[in-house]
């Protein structure tokens, strides 16, 4: 991981602090700095001084001779997601939404070949598999995935799935490349795409895209259903106009906060030092 910076400015230290946080994961969630040094290509030292930093800075803590992530993570993803102004603009439409189908909705974003899960609500539901903000699956096997990667160009998209997923999971073997590619224009073609259980056994959904005030697709959003209770035709002939519709009110106010112009409020000192 570490060594990789090409730049005059590449800063190694904060890279490398920033790989601890990466190594991480939910199967791995408390690490010794044996571990953490191993997972992050570090020196024990060089590991032990970056996690004592990082504790000190509230976002690791000491557990007898392991460490772990704290809370005050999530204020680094969060920090994203706010500037962004999807979540504020999605919770109430994507509420509803799920009020309405009585079935988890989330939002998505692309981060290499994975999806990244930037807004979610849920519905007790038992599924195979825990989702939360932050969660990361390999975006060819997720209905989110496939409508993101169908908005890409020929280019973007051969260089996306050249990179590895960092989902932790196994490749998904049921189709080729090219397969892939075809299914891609249609779903680019009819606005939506299917997941059915790709990702992991009982899991259903379908996804279509949020876009910004340009008309590009910016992020995805989907209906998940357990497969033993909700038939593919259910979830497209009642769940999917719901969906889109939701969609399309989520981009539409998201395009309207984006036209707003920045206001900023000076400081109280900057006021005062000027009158």
């Amino acid at each position: 991981m570490a060594g990789r910076g090409a730049g005059p400015d590449f800063v190694e230290a904060l890279a490398r602090g920033l790989d601890v946080l990466a190594c991480f994961r939910p199967a791995r969630r408390s690490m010794s700095l044996t571990e953490v040094a191993t997972a992050a290509d570090l020196a024990r030292p060089t590991a032990r001084r970056l996690l004592l930093t990082l504790e000190e800075l509230g976002f690791v803590r000491s557990v007898g001779t392991s460490f772990e992530l704290t809370p005050k993570v999530l204020t680094l993803g969060m920090a994203y997601i706010n500037a962004l102004g999807l979540w504020d603009i999605a919770r109430p439409h994507m509420e509803e939404l799920v009020g309405r189908t009585g079935e988890s909705s989330s939002m998505s974003q692309l981060d290499g070949s994975d999806i990244v899960y930037v807004a979610r609500v849920s519905v007790p539901k038992l599924i195979t598999l825990r989702v939360a903000v932050g969660t990361r699956f390999p975006a060819a096997q997720t209905s989110q995935g496939k409508v993101l990667l169908a908005a890409l160009s020929p280019k973007e998209l051969d260089a996306t799935l050249a990179e590895p997923s960092r989902a932790g999971l196994p490749p998904f073997i049921g189709r080729s490349v090219e397969q892939l590619r075809d299914q891609l224009t249609e779903i680019r073609a009819r606005g939506w795409a299917l997941a059915d259980e790709e990702l992991a056994p009982g899991i259903r959904s379908v996804a279509v895209p949020v876009r910004d005030g340009t008309g590009a697709v910016r992020a995805a959003m989907n209906v998940t259903v357990h497969a033993a209770e909700t038939s593919i035709d259910e979830l497209l002939s009642h769940h999917l106009p719901l969906l889109q519709r939701t969609a399309g009110d989520v981009s539409a106010e998201w395009a309207h906060w984006q036209s707003q112009p920045l206001v900023e409020v000076p400081r109280e000192s900057d006021s005062s030092a000027t009158a």
